[in-house]
């Protein structure tokens, strides 16, 4: 059943949000969030919001036929050890023979479906990274309704809102 009046439906969501102020890291934005909190102002009519996304990626390596290999062995090996001792729990047989035989067949297969894979790609990418994405800037929202005193008290903190003729 609808509710009678409108609320945001979601914690994430503000009803009829309003940019109090933004700033470049997100430590500035969680200090002026905890400003207003020190200042008995209703935090749950805040949110922080990362905007301006970007992608990172940090190269960590190179990748040779040698380095997958190794890696689709060690894999395989690790979830055959899994399945293993989860077949191992269900079995009357030896244990031990279980865990071993599915080891062994998890290694061969991570090996051959690794191989293959870095073999797929024909070195258009060959080197191993990481990603991240981060924001650039990262804004305060406040509720319309109390928009006003958020202001009030953020102006007695020194630097918190941005020059506005940057």
């Amino acid at each position: 059943m609808p509710s009678s009046h409108p609320r945001a439906t979601s914690p994430l969501k503000l009803q009829f949000p309003q940019s109090l102020a933004t700033y470049d890291d997100y430590a500035a934005a969680q200090r002026t969030v905890d400003f207003l909190s020190d200042h008995e102002f209703p935090v749950e009519n805040c949110m922080i919001v990362g905007t301006d996304l970007k992608q990172l990626e940090r190269i960590t390596g190179r990748l040779t036929w040698n380095r997958v290999a190794i890696a689709g062995l060690v894999s395989g090996l690790w979830f055959g050890l899994f399945v293993g001792i989860v077949l191992s729990l269900f079995s009357n047989d030896a244990w031990l023979g279980v865990v071993i035989s599915t080891m062994l067949f998890g290694a061969i297969f991570g090996l051959i479906w690794s191989l293959v894979g870095f073999g797929a790609t024909r070195g258009q990418r060959d080197f191993s990274s990481v990603t991240q994405v981060v924001a650039t800037k990262y804004e305060v929202l406040v509720e319309h309704k109390v928009a006003a005193q958020a202001r009030e008290l953020l102006a007695q903190l020194p630097g918190a809102l941005p020059n506005p003729f940057q």
